[in-house]
């Protein structure tokens, strides 16, 4: 949620004015410029556009109404063409023409970029027509960075001291290397300063070690005259890492290292909103600092995740994590080979690699490292209402009652931060919202449940409030750099903030938890604005001009610094400075969040942040923020869910049919069918328009019939969806994933990002465009059934045309599966008494198989304690075999019916554990169904046909 309203960003971020040197005649028309905002391309994509600098490029200069921010004001004009360039004769250092542009190293990253200040300091300045390439570069001839001393004797350890230190104050004259062979997929390596202590991330990861010994997949060189690193696949020479391109920069306030890729498609690096592929064509410069913003293109937002996956030629993946959590940014160039940069202002160089070499591999390898995302309870994975600006009791119980009566699946009921009283933190409205102890304990009643935000800031002014009063005495909150308590602005007005690093804090969290708990008995909560968020800047005095209010170096950034919209990177924690902790605001308060709802109830918790960092998927589910009524927003959160899935948050969602705006019926029904296959699925919108929940008034009743309709559809698959995110929870497998990782050598599968999967067996093709009836739906080589009767798509490996009525969303299922489903109902307790079906999709071969994990769906311990069933299937040619391998839960689950794809001909006899059972059988589809089976799963179970 917030900060409310639209607004106009204003980046500062540093200049490369590199074109006064160059005579240019512009030879176009002024109509070339007329182009629609959305069919701009950029010319001028490196930092330092200004006017003149882009008419001096013969490119056109228009601002976008309203100072759009990520829509070029420097453009092409039509035809591609910019003006004819003549250049006057430029006396260039022949050691600098020499070196390569995938060689040159930044010298001025910071603002102020010139001729002059670059050659002061010693650098070469050279214009290039190649987006991102430097102006301002260090001479390549090893007199700058660092060369290697000495190396340990099994290779494990370097010492290395510096060359020449270029301008960066107070640079580290002597480093270390350490290089651990972990396992054979995973090479750790981490490069520090051995004589003072840095800050590091404190986050629990595996102990280092030399286990893998010589049985590693991956060849580690050192490149000794000027450091570098280069890390090679063993299988096919690939080089994965290679940071001897350039020389490495180590200062107090600034690192700057950067390597060269075997591929152009890269994934990950997040939290950023764009396509998927991070196409280096379009010089990605991604900062991360975590930034209260509504989602916007090419901009840091809430959370920080420094990895990325990557795809090589063959089909092989590998992953490259940077465990840093300072103020960053990562730099994609379109040079050949293409070079991805790092520049982080504080931390050390700990890197890990992981070899896959499948991309389910890489990421099952990065989460052995950060850790395996929790499972969350069963009731979490139904439909979630919300709303900002209920306006009370009634219009609660209203918009309750309204599902009820018409029978929608729906399972928790929220509210957004207007049920408190002046937006006080474990407080109530008892005028507005009196009802709301009745009206939880009628969901309670009705097997539903109830969450509720909270912020972090804490209200500083009012009186007899016991949050303040206590965190004071407590002595919990953040301090400024003068040791007081920080004090900002936010939603209740003056407000301090809780240091979550701190142990006192978290039993102070509690606390305040059990008090409200007492009063309103939730079941999960949503934490929000936790960056943090700051409606001033700094605080409500400022901040500091010393060096970590103001460091010499700035990641690219909405806002330009480092205090705008949070609060003062020199405000003190526990565990150290808010410069080096920022970007783990979130994630520490998802981890004291989680606690507090294991402590206090006893059940599996359930948490929702919208900040998140490396790891924090072991504590909580994410939503994307607050997006924007519209069809860009709608086709662009399928990136976002699969990017999450990657970082290890598959319990991930976006608003269904907008937070910002009004909808409309044909969006948020298309929404409606896309957010069934988000992992989280939460219907949310603000506080100034209509209601847009399934059966609000302002919809017509078709549209109220079709999101029902996709609902049913959602209950019903979801034993396969907590199956999904049981092995996510056990094996660190995503559950929403891109075609690739199923498909990672056909090519066609690397750049699409509007279809995707639920693990390898659903493939999920929505509408994402306005008036769409059809869909261009690309099926990898490979059998497909349509999931809703069984029919065959006759070809692959090509795009196949798919008829796409307002009320379907197109859903086959690949050869080789085996999908457990149940009858859906209202609420998922009264869906868990039902019966369960199974729906086989063979491959070519006539085998398939699935698996069906179950507890109860609520317990701490089901896991640990061994309290849980899952049942395998196999098909193998006409005989189905259920195998009960756990048993644990004692319950009961009953198979009530059985679809099989792709059988040739009508069986004239189908036996169920040795008894024959009437089936029906559909010619056009060749799709048989077996029905009224009441065969207990925890049972062995045959089924045969012939």
């Amino acid at each position: 949620m917030r900060s409310r309203g639209f607004i106009i960003l204003v980046f500062l971020v540093p200049s490369m004015n590199g074109v006064t040197s160059l005579d240019l005649t512009r030879n176009r028309r002024d109509d070339a410029c007329q182009i629609d905002q959305n069919q701009r391309i950029d010319c001028y994509p490196e930092s330092g556009s200004s006017h003149q600098g882009c008419l001096d490029r013969g490119c056109c200069w228009l601002e976008p109404p309203g100072g759009i921010h990520n829509i070029p004001w420097c453009f092409k004009p039509s035809g591609g063409a910019t003006g004819q360039i003549t250049r006057a004769p430029i006396n260039v250092d022949p050691k600098c023409a020499t070196t390569p542009e995938d060689r040159r190293v930044d010298c001025y990253p910071e603002p102020g970029s010139t001729k002059g200040g670059c050659e002061s300091r010693g650098c070469c300045w050279q214009a290039s027509s190649t987006p991102g390439v430097p102006y301002c570069y260090y001479v390549e001839d090893k007199d700058i960075g660092y060369k290697v001393d000495s190396i340990s004797a099994d290779k494990s350890s370097a010492a290395i001291s510096i060359i020449k230190a270029g301008h960066w104050a107070n640079p580290v004259n002597n480093l270390k290397l350490d290089i651990y062979r972990e396992t054979p997929k995973r090479l750790h390596f981490k490069i520090t300063d051995p004589n003072n202590k840095r800050f590091e991330v404190p986050i629990t990861t595996p102990v280092p070690s030399n286990d893998a010994g010589d049985t590693t997949e991956y060849d580690i060189q050192i490149v000794e005259e000027q450091f570098g690193i280069v890390v090679k696949r063993k299988s096919s020479g690939a080089i994965l890492f290679d940071t001897s391109i350039g020389p490495l920069t180590y200062a107090d306030q600034y690192i700057d290292i950067a390597t060269s890729l075997p591929t152009s498609y890269i994934y990950g690096l997040g939290e950023h909103r764009g396509q998927f592929w991070l196409d280096p064509k379009q010089h990605r410069k991604l900062g991360m600092w975590a930034r209260d913003i509504p989602p916007s293109d090419n901009v840091n937002l809430y959370g920080s995740h420094p990895f990325f996956l990557a795809m090589e030629n063959d089909g092989n993946a590998y992953g490259v994590f940077l465990l840093n959590s300072n103020a960053m940014e990562v730099t994609l160039s379109p040079t050949t080979p293409v070079t991805l940069r790092y520049k982080t202002i504080g931390g050390i160089l700990d890197f890990y690699i992981f070899t896959g070499p499948s991309p389910n591999e890489v990421i099952e390898q990065y989460l052995e490292v950060i850790g395996k995302p929790m499972l969350p309870p069963y009731w979490s994975l139904g439909f979630h209402n919300c709303r900002w600006g209920y306006g009370g009791s009634a219009s609660m119980r209203e918009v309750i009652k309204r599902l009820r009566d018409n029978g929608i699946p729906f399972d928790t009921q929220w509210n957004d931060i207007d049920y408190m009283t002046e937006h006080r933190d474990w407080s109530y409205d008892t005028n507005t919202y009196g009802e709301l102890p009745a009206i939880v304990k009628d969901l309670h009643d009705h097997d539903q449940k109830y969450v509720m935000i909270l912020d972090p800031g804490i209200s500083s002014t009012a009186t007899n409030y016991a949050s303040y009063d206590e965190g004071v005495q407590d002595d919990i909150f953040i301090k400024d750099a003068d040791g007081n308590n920080l004090v900002g602005s936010v939603w209740p007005g003056e407000t301090t903030y809780p240091d979550f690093t701190n142990p006192k804090a978290e039993v102070w969290w509690e606390r305040q938890g059990k008090r409200f708990h007492d009063q309103i008995p939730y079941d999960g909560i949503w934490i929000d604005m936790n960056e943090p968020s700051n409606f001033v800047v700094g605080s409500t005095k400022g901040c500091t001009n010393n060096r970590y209010d103001n460091p010499p170096f700035t990641p690219v950034m909405a806002g330009g610094n480092l205090r705008d919209k949070t609060i003062c990177p020199s405000s003190k924690q526990y565990l150290g400075m808010h410069y080096d902790l920022h970007n783990m605001y979130g994630h520490f308060e998802g981890i004291a969040t989680n606690e507090l709802l294991t402590n206090i109830r006893k059940k599996r918790p359930f948490v929702l942040s919208r900040s998140t960092f490396v790891s924090s998927g072991k504590y909580v589910a994410h939503w994307e923020g607050d997006n924007n009524s519209d069809w860009y927003d709608l086709k662009i959160s399928i990136p976002e869910i699969l990017n999450f899935n990657m970082f290890g948050i598959p319990f991930v969602g976006c608003d269904l049919c907008g937070f910002f705006g009004t909808t409309t019926d044909e969006l948020c029904t298309r929404w409606f069918q896309l957010g069934t296959f988000y992992p989280f699925m939460r219907n949310h919108r603000d506080n100034k328009g209509p209601h847009q929940d399934p059966m609000s008034p302002d919809f017509t009743s078709t549209t109220q019939a079709s999101i029902k309709k996709t609902l049913l559809l959602r209950y019903r698959i979801l034993p396969y969806l907590y199956t999904s995110l049981y092995l996510s929870h056990t094996t660190g497998q995503g559950v929403a994933r891109p075609l690739f990782f199923k498909y990672p050598t056909d090519q066609t599968t690397l750049t699409i990002d509007d279809q995707f999967m639920w693990r390898d067996g659903l493939l999920v093709s929505p509408v994402v465009t306005q008036g769409g009836q059809q869909v261009e739906a690309y099926f990898p080589n490979d059998r497909w059934f349509d999931f809703y009767d069984g029919g065959e798509i006759a070809s692959t490996g090509k795009k196949v045309t798919l008829q796409a009525p307002i009320d379907k969303i197109n859903l086959h299922i690949r050869g080789g599966t085996i999908i457990p489903v149940q009858e859906p109902d209202v609420t998922t307790t009264a869906s868990r008494k039902k019966n369960f079906g199974l729906i086989v999709a063979p491959t070519s071969t006539q085998t398939a198989e699935g698996t069906l994990f179950w507890d109860d769906g609520d317990s701490l311990d089901s896991i640990s304690g061994g309290h849980y069933n899952i049942i395998d299937f196999k098909l193998s040619g006409s005989k189905l075999i259920g195998t009960p391998t756990k048993s644990g839960y004692q319950t009961t689950m009953t198979l009530g019916s059985v679809d099989v794809y792709g059988i040739p001909a009508n069986p004239a006899r189908v036996m169920v554990n040795g008894a024959e059972m009437a089936h029906t059988y559909n010619a056009q589809t060749k799709a048989l169904h077996i029905e009224r089976l009441h065969s207990d799963l925890l049972q062995p179970l045959i089924i045969t046909w012939s």
